[in-house]
């Protein structure tokens, strides 16, 4: 299936170790960037109770959130550790530092 991709910007807009939460007409998305500088996104909202994963600590490819600590990896959404839950894997694509996320992944995630 071919993706439409939206633009979301820069992979400069967005702190080495960082993240930064995007708002579209369906949901939440936070945006990080790794200190390999990979792109990862996922919703924006902690299964737990809710956090704000933009917020969160980034390490390695993983969150922690910043309400209570659970720990999130960026590249399947679950909760590592002890921890049971997960959140949605946005997909993202990084063309020469610009950003795009698949619109199809945020309407299936929407509809979820």
């Amino acid at each position: 299936m071919d993706m439409n991709w939206h633009p979301i910007g820069d992979i400069s807009d967005i702190p080495l170790l960082g993240a930064r939460c995007v708002k579209t007409p369906m949901m939440k998305i936070a945006v990080f960037r790794t200190d390999e500088h990979e792109v990862h996104a996922i919703e924006n909202r902690c299964p737990h109770k809710g956090g704000p994963l933009s917020e969160g600590i980034v390490h390695g490819t993983s969150v922690t959130c910043p309400l209570h600590n659970w720990v999130i990896s960026l590249e399947t959404g679950k909760a590592l550790g002890a921890d049971e839950g997960e959140v949605r894997v946005i997909q993202i694509r990084n063309d020469s530092g610009q950003l795009f996320v698949a619109l199809e992944s945020l309407v299936m995630v929407a509809a979820e």
